[in-house]
């Protein structure tokens, strides 16, 4: 990671001083909470121990080494005088092989979708959804044993959701109609993730934040400890908590697909019962490979919760591929999460290069064309 040698070069000394002052009494408050996880470590642990919530990844046995791969997505929205340039990526990442695999994945499979827009408020909660949707496609055509995605399992049927409401009111998007014609195939993948019922396929989410506290709410830890956080100092290397179900909303999970062309919202409601259906069965667990790794937040389908080999196929899968400290993750999902960081990166030159092919056909002056293609702002998301 590259840190800004000069941080506060543009702004005003007095609003850095107090600043600083600012940051360094947030830091006297996390050190008091620090100093009573310290005190109280012992206790939750036993607590932990006493409901049988943590097991060793030996009860398991040890499964074969499975193949895995990581997928991720980015979308970034360039906002310029006369329109919008939106482009949203998704790609998969073969993650470190098997010493006895001979397959082999060549490449990082991937699929984009960059066009104009004109200025509309809609264009980035449809492009999200584009981004998710071809992420989970992604997923389920990877020729993998385990197949990890860098986000929680509830994510995609927000953003569908949203999707769904405002593409059939905003068609004049170029992303509206892409996610229409798209939206069966996108529920359809991740119908099969929340399901997993193919018993040489595993798929797994693993989002880096939740505010979810399924164990913190059971055993009446402190609003202020997160799950993950505090399960990090618990758990020894090589121990997972036992899969328990995901916190569920105060609301119901929904997808209305009301507005849906006719031809679609039949299919997509019954694959919308499912999926919420599913949805109530998702198990989580955590599990801390490595002395050197906070523990991970794993979220998996129920049919692999009760299956102890395939329990013990993801644990083997997700040790091999958190393989050094240089990375707080597994590989995969590492390599795949720097991918797609570029796109924002990459946005300005894509608009250079639209640029370029106007200002190359324009008849008028050319003038014109770079007032019109003047970036003001950038939108990213992931």
């Amino acid at each position: 990671m590259v840190i800004d040698s000069t941080p506060f070069f543009d702004l005003p000394a007095a609003l850095v001083e107090e600043v600083l002052g600012q940051a360094s009494a947030a830091g006297d408050l996390l050190l008091k909470t620090f100093r009573q996880v310290k005190v109280d470590k012992d206790a939750y642990r036993q607590g932990l121990l006493s409901r049988g919530i943590i097991m060793h990844e030996s009860v398991l046995g040890y499964p074969p080494l499975p193949t895995c791969c990581g997928t991720d997505g980015s979308y970034a929205i360039e906002r310029l005088l006369t329109a919008d340039l939106a482009a949203a990526a998704a790609v998969a990442v073969e993650g470190l092989t098997p010493p006895s695999e001979k397959r082999h994945w060549d490449q990082p499979r991937h699929s984009t979708f960059v066009v104009p827009e004109v200025h509309r408020a809609e264009t980035s909660t449809i492009l999200r959804a584009i981004m998710l949707g071809n992420e989970l496609v992604l997923a389920v055509r990877a020729p993998h044993d385990l197949v990890m995605l860098d986000q929680t399992l509830t994510l995609p049927i927000i953003y569908f959701n949203q999707a769904v409401n405002q593409a059939p009111e905003s068609r004049v998007l170029r992303c509206s109609g892409e996610f229409l014609s798209q939206c069966v195939d996108y529920l359809e993948a991740y119908q099969t993730i929340l399901r997993s019922q193919r018993s040489d396929k595993n798929y797994i989410a693993l989002p880096k934040y939740s505010s979810r506290r399924e164990i913190g709410d059971v055993l009446g830890w402190p609003g202020e400890y997160a799950d993950r956080g505090l399960l990090t100092l618990l758990l020894q290397p090589g121990e997972l908590t036992s899969p328990m179900p995901l916190q569920q909303p105060d609301q119901d999970w929904h997808l209305y697909a009301g507005r849906l062309p006719k031809e679609t919202r039949h299919r997509v409601d019954e694959i919308a019962k499912d999926i919420i259906n599913s949805l109530q069965k998702v198990q989580v667990f955590y599990y801390k490979p490595h002395a050197w790794l906070p523990a991970l937040r794993v979220e998996i389908a129920q049919d692999i919760a009760l299956n102890s080999y395939r329990l013990g196929s993801i644990v083997q899968g997700l040790k091999h591929q958190c393989a050094t400290p240089a990375m707080l993750e597994p590989y995969p999902l590492y390599l795949a999460d720097r991918t797609v960081k570029a796109l924002a990166r990459a946005l300005p030159a894509f608009r250079h290069v639209t640029t370029q092919r106007l200002s190359e056909h324009y008849e008028g002056d050319i003038g014109e064309v770079f007032f019109a293609m003047h970036g003001y702002r950038s939108e990213t998301g992931r």
